[in-house]
């Protein structure tokens, strides 16, 4: 059911109009360095365990993004934006003011989904469990201008109750199936358990599975097909806890989350609770590497490739060098893990893709920016045509920024015209913080921070331009 407008919880909802893009800046524990953070900057397409932030719709030739914005006179106070991309008029329009999230927290930032019938749904997350999360679909299909809040609810023992609270979710809409969400829940049975819940209308939700409770919990990133829905996830050993994070696992499911397998098809008794077993993809414990999870994509066959990073240790600066990115592909009778190539921060952050011709793309701030060895950097595009094996560098995107840039978001089905989502910010000191995408070949666009219409073409930045000479895969 929805919630009335009478109800006192719908105050939650803005439903009003911004006058521009401008994207949330945030920062997680300090350090006595001069790098100042763990990481921080703009992170309104924050963070890795958030998905997805944009999707493209032929139907409309729209592609529907939400991000982590914020206020005018505060960089810092988040705000649920809601907008679109029209590929035929080259335009946006005023962003949708959703809600206030009431917080300065980018984990709190938002995911997007659309349904079958258009209708756009955004789940609200929270980081924890001090804060609410909530659940909205728009009154109209393909259209941002008003949504209704969702009075959702799970299943519990046989009975149906609210949800109230959820963390890092990633929701995906499978054709004519229903949504299907992996997220976290704090506590039951490890500070931060990974689960999965299912629904065919997003209003009424499936009893919460648990995938693991290892140690003291997991982070995970997830990827769909038509058939499958898959995990794959650290741990956080009980000695160190999330900032000692390794090791590597994945698993899927082809019915909706009755039953779990591992990529090789073992059967899979849920939720893990030992960290060896039959879904552990790489032991990076024993090699004393962290694990900093990016994306996870399916080849032309269905089979898995999970994009991330190792490194020495959590805090910022060279002390903890190497940063590799790194693939690791099921070839249907092994996992073949190869390095892409190396930055400076755990927290630098990009996508995945597989084109139509079976090459893989990386887009992500891989070359060193204005605040090195502070998340991010400049972007740029990476390729491999022989399934990660050796990669090849296409181009740099940005040059000579300001701030770093960060978090570049693929879109779900994306369009030529807008491949990846991001935002940028200043690495060691609170900024303001602009967006940006940018096309299949790197053209970057810059969405207006100000607008004086009610629809404006988002401005060409940084024209696409090959590198002259490659930066090796290391």
């Amino acid at each position: 059911m929805l919630f009335s407008g009478s109800c006192p919880k719908d105050s939650v909802t803005s439903n009003e109009k911004d006058d521009g893009y401008r994207g949330i800046w945030y920062m997680n524990q300090p350090l006595k360095s001069v790098y100042k953070y763990k990481y921080s900057g703009g992170l309104g397409t924050y963070c890795a365990k958030h998905k997805p932030f944009a999707i493209y719709c032929n139907r409309v030739g729209k592609t529907f993004f939400c991000y982590g914005g914020t206020t005018k006179d505060s960089n810092r106070q988040l705000i649920h934006m809601v907008s679109y991309y029209d590929h035929k008029k080259k335009t946006v329009p005023l962003p949708t003011i959703l809600l206030d999230k009431k917080t300065d927290d980018a984990h709190d930032n938002p995911v997007i989904s659309v349904d079958d019938k258009g209708y756009i749904w955004i789940f609200s997350t929270s980081h924890g469990t001090n804060r609410p999360s909530y659940i909205h679909r728009s009154k109209k299909p393909y259209d941002i201008k008003a949504f209704d809040l969702i009075d959702a609810t799970r299943l519990e023992d046989g009975k149906e109750v609210p949800i109230t609270n959820f963390s890092y979710l990633q929701a995906w809409h499978l054709p004519q199936q229903g949504f299907v969400c992996f997220f976290t829940k704090y506590g039951w049975g490890s500070s931060r358990t990974i689960c999965f819940m299912t629904s065919r209308d997003g209003v009424g939700w499936s009893a919460w599975q648990r995938l693991a409770t290892i140690g003291n919990g997991h982070y995970q990133i997830s990827g769909v097909t038509e058939r499958k829905a898959a995990s794959a996830f650290n741990y956080h050993p009980k000695q160190g806890g999330l900032n000692y994070r390794t090791n590597l696992y994945y698993v899927e499911t082809h019915d909706f989350g009755k039953t779990w397998s591992s990529a090789d098809g073992q059967k899979l008794r849920l939720p893990l609770t030992e960290t060896k077993n039959a879904a552990l993809v790489k032991d990076y414990e024993s090699e004393g590497l962290k694990v900093y999870l990016k994306d996870i994509r399916f080849d032309l066959n269905g089979r898995p490739i999970i994009l991330y990073i190792t490194s020495n240790g959590y805090e910022s600066g060279p002390k903890n060098d190497p940063r590799t990115w790194t693939t690791a592909h099921w070839t249907g009778k092994r996992w073949n893990i190869q390095p892409v190539t190396t930055s400076d921060n755990n927290y630098d952050m990009g996508s995945l893709f597989i084109e139509k011709d079976g090459a893989w793309c990386i887009i992500a701030p891989t070359e060193t920016g204005p605040q090195p060895y502070n998340p991010g950097g400049e972007m740029a595009i990476w390729a491999s045509k022989d399934k990660g094996i050796t990669w090849k560098r296409l181009k740099q995107i940005t040059h000579t920024s300001k701030r770093n840039h960060n978090y570049a978001r693929a879109s779900v089905n994306a369009h030529p015209d807008l491949y990846a989502l991001w935002a940028d910010g200043h690495g060691r000191e609170p900024s303001e913080s602009n967006l940006y995408f940018c096309n299949r070949t790197g053209d970057v666009y810059a969405l207006p921070r100000r607008m004086s219409d009610s629809f404006e073409k988002p401005e060409l930045v940084e024209p696409s331009i090959p590198v002259d000479e490659d930066k090796p895969n290391r």
